[in-house]
């Protein structure tokens, strides 16, 4: 039995290229699950916002990227069901429903995205990975930053400013890192 990989080809996603069997791909959905659980550990508050800066959006975003769209979506929802149910591994240690839950949705529907261009060879190169990765923070936005505004009753203008503008900047760093890992995580398995 042979281990070497196989040359990546399109329509594949980094996961793709471990020996394809169920507990692959359960051990790879869990461990994404428990992954973005342990980035959002790394919060750091911003003053004025109830949404803390943390290493979840880039987790999500990176196990979407590398699972691909079926595998990314499902470890998402299962963070999701186990925060729900008590699990403390939303940011600062929490479970349940808060304002900010709508994120974790958010981080849900950006993982099909972002898995479904990464299977199209978008995390091949700087720029497309750029690219997935605006689409991914963008679909995120979309769901959390109108639930942040009916959560706290407050305007979406204001969900804007406590919930969007002051991630931008981290945002962008988060875009840098997955820009340079997962095009040279290819390009090392390649050779």
């Amino acid at each position: 039995m042979s281990t070497a990989v196989a040359p990546a080809r399109t329509g594949q996603v980094l996961a793709d290229l471990l020996p394809a069997s169920r507990v692959r791909d359960i051990a790879l959905v869990v461990g994404g699950a428990a992954l973005t659980g342990l980035a959002a550990q790394i919060a750091v508050p911003v003053p004025g916002s109830p949404v803390p800066v943390t290493g979840q959006t880039f987790a999500a975003l990176l196990v979407g990227t590398a699972l691909g769209a079926g595998r990314g979506v499902a470890s998402l929802a299962l963070y999701a069901l186990a925060g729900l149910l008590g699990v403390p591994w939303f940011a600062n240690g929490t479970s349940g429903v808060g304002v900010s839950f709508g994120y974790i949705l958010g981080m849900i529907l950006a993982s099909a995205a972002v898995g479904a261009l990464a299977r199209r060879g978008a995390d091949r190169s700087v720029l497309r990975m750029a690219g997935t990765m605006l689409v991914g923070e963008a679909v995120i936005y979309a769901v959390g930053v109108p639930y942040l505004a009916a959560t706290a009753d407050i305007t979406l203008a204001s969900a804007v400013a406590v919930g969007l503008t002051p991630f931008l900047i981290g945002d962008a760093l988060k875009a840098a890192l997955a820009m340079g890992a997962l095009p040279t995580a290819w390009k090392l398995l390649d050779k």
